[in-house]
């Protein structure tokens, strides 16, 4: 599904992203590892056709992700449905004046037909736990529950793969336990989950599979989620625990 080869990215000259080659099939959960500044947030903006790479290629489905290809309204829109990001900063995604507009922004962007987008909005609420947060307005909310609304706004498309950074945090342990069992469930019904975290206590049992990124930006291990967070001296070694 999603397929990287020999991808590098820079911010003016400096190395973020150095020679990234790794393949992620349908279905899959796997947790983006590494220290700050390693390079796990752009390897998702990456994904998510926010940046390009100025090396190497990016594959989604077979098809090339490229700066020219995200140009073409048609193409965006529908890649823009089959994968959704959740930002650390939830802060960065609300913009709309109640949460209700907030998950109803995407699917009529799509052009569904209010009914439609209705019934996907008010389901998304059931399932985050914040209909009786429908009328209020993002900004005033709690890091939680703004996290919960940022989430309902990328599930209303129903996408394939759902990409994170860093979502445990600034949310309290209810909250946390709250959305590791909503991933699991995401990702048995047959989403992808890939996301960035810090937070083993609290997604025990949601990865299969971990990437580890280095201080040197390049993805040093690829192997089961269990193998990685039980080697503490490579954990150690890499400042990562």
């Amino acid at each position: 599904m999603i397929e990287f080869k020999d991808v590098c990215f820079k911010y003016k000259d400096i190395d973020v992203l150095k020679n990234v080659t790794v393949n992620i099939g349908e279905g899959e959960s796997v947790a983006l590892i590494g220290a700050n500044g390693s390079g796990k947030s752009t390897f998702l903006k990456l994904l998510n056709g926010i940046v390009f790479s100025q090396k190497g290629k990016y594959y989604f489905e077979k098809t090339e992700i490229c700066e020219k290809r995200m140009n073409d309204s048609k193409y965006s829109k529908l890649f823009h449905k089959k994968i959704g990001f959740i930002f650390q900063n939830s802060d960065a995604q609300l913009f709309c004046p109640t949460v209700y507009e907030e998950i109803a922004f995407g699917p009529r962007q799509m052009g569904m037909d209010e009914k439609s987008v209705k019934s996907r909005v008010e389901d998304c609420l059931d399932l985050l736990g914040i209909s009786n947060l429908k009328h209020r307005q993002p900004y005033n909310l709690s890091g939680g529950e703004k996290k919960r609304v940022a989430i309902a706004s990328v599930l209303v498309l129903n996408p394939d793969v759902l990409t994170l950074d860093e979502p445990m945090n600034g949310i309290d342990p209810k909250g946390k336990k709250f959305l590791r069992e909503l991933f699991i469930k995401l990702n048995k019904a047959g989403k992808t989950i890939i996301c960035s975290t810090h937070d083993f206590e609290y997604v025990e049992g949601v990865f299969e599979r971990a990437l580890v990124f280095s201080e040197y930006h390049r993805i040093i291990r690829d192997d089961s989620y269990e193998n990685i967070i039980g080697d503490e001296k490579f954990l150690q070694d890499n400042n990562i625990k």
